[in-house]
């Protein structure tokens, strides 16, 4: 009997998850799915190695009450039918905030938990939904081991300096200090590019995780030195729904003399900020770039302008620049966005070619660039299986518990 990991990606709204399989050195999933407008009108879908759908919508009792826990215990009802002869031997876990305790893929015991838990403050809208799946999978597989991979771990080997802000010492040594978010895909892209840039990868990178949720960061022979984000993943470029940086000022005016409070704040950072709250007409950069409101320009125009000014202040960190990679959501299928931002960097020698900018080749930089302009898929579900197939043989299937 051929043994499978499964791997979670929770989100608030959002559950993607994919099948690989263990004893191989191949690191493409059996099976990918996701549901989506989880609390809404959840939308599931499912696909074979192959292309072809397993399922789309059949999930019985998929309804806006579904809980994520009821939703993952439908789930591993489901997924059984597909696995055939194949046993499940772990589930790996995307968890957004590692703080100061975890730098690597950590088996999950009650006390991992309750570490993790304490790191909610630091990632409302993830770190809940993270747990919460560890949790539903307990209830319903508790004879399985559990694996949680860190966004917050491929940044561990930044500099001191890189990490600090200019807060007493006391408060640093609490760990208020920077820990930069979006690990996994960074891991996944610093693992690919040699095959796309040779040597040159190993060289001075800058790789722009552009989604809902975006970010960059500075690369010198594939690790971290600096990145945009910071204690919390509010740090930092402009988002679909959050504001990026934002000078402390104003979270005390709106304090002070607006009355709002925490939780108000909480909600306008994270959810009324970046392209929604300046357009005021959607989070989605397609819609924003299918609309003629010169509001939904503005939006654009502004991510466009932030994300080239944090990518310019990243080349100090690694001095200079050898490449971009532009990844994930909005910097794998917007042309536009990455035509705006590149334009703003002819100075430092990055030259686009619009053409195959416009159709999403790999390589997008025209011959008279001095910098490589890539655009990559990022996979963040292949690096959390293969942290488990690396935890899994190292700790035997029955020390879990």
């Amino acid at each position: 009997m051929s043994e499978v990991i499964l791997t979670l990606n929770s989100g608030s709204s959002s559950l993607k998850f994919a099948v690989f399989e263990s004893g191989t050195s191949k690191n493409t999933a059996s099976i990918t799915g996701k549901i989506t407008e989880i609390g809404r009108a959840p939308q599931f879908s499912a696909r074979g190695s192959d292309g072809d759908m397993l399922g789309k919508g059949e999930l019985s009792n998929l309804n806006a009450t579904a809980s994520h826990e009821d939703i993952i215990a439908l789930l591993l009802t489901w997924l059984p039918q597909y696995l055939g002869n194949h046993r499940l031997i772990a589930i790996g876990h995307r968890v957004v905030h590692g703080g100061s305790f975890f730098s690597k893929p950590t088996l999950v015991t009650n006390e991992v938990l309750e570490k993790l838990e304490t790191l909610i403050p630091l990632a409302p809208l993830h770190q809940p939904h993270n747990l919460a799946a560890i949790r539903a999978v307990t209830k319903w597989h508790s004879d399985v081991p559990q694996i949680a991979c860190f966004d917050t771990a491929f940044h561990r080997t930044q500099d001191r300096l890189a990490s600090l802000f200019a807060l007493p010492r006391s408060l640093s040594n609490e760990g208020i200090v920077r820990y930069g978010f979006h690990g996994l895909s960074y891991e996944y892209i610093a693992s690919a590019l040699p095959q796309h840039i040779g040597a040159a990868a190993e060289g001075r990178v800058i790789v722009a995780h552009l989604g809902n949720g975006a970010s960059m960061c500075a690369m010198s022979n594939r690790k971290s030195v600096a990145t945009s984000m910071g204690f919390t993943a509010l740090d930092g470029l402009m988002m679909g729904q959050r504001c990026g940086s934002l000078d402390p000022g104003v979270v005390l005016y709106l304090m002070q003399s607006k009355g709002m409070s925490t939780d108000q704040i909480e909600d306008l950072l994270y959810r009324q900020s970046g392209l929604l709250g300046v357009s005021g007409i959607s989070n989605d950069m397609q819609v924003l770039q299918d609309s003629n409101d010169p509001h939904a320009r503005e939006a654009i125009d502004l991510y466009c302008f932030r994300a080239a000014n944090v990518l310019a202040g990243l080349v100090t960190a690694i001095g200079g620049l050898d490449a971009l990679v532009f990844t994930a959501g909005i910097g794998e299928n917007s042309a536009p966005v990455r035509k705006l931002i590149c334009d703003r960097l002819v100075w430092m020698g990055v030259h686009l070619d619009d053409e195959a900018n416009d159709i999403g080749a790999i390589k997008i930089s025209s011959d008279q660039s001095s910098v490589s302009v890539l655009t990559l898929p990022t996979d963040e579900e292949s690096v959390v299986a293969k942290a488990c197939r690396g935890l899994v043989a190292s700790n035997p299937i029955n020390s879990q518990k």
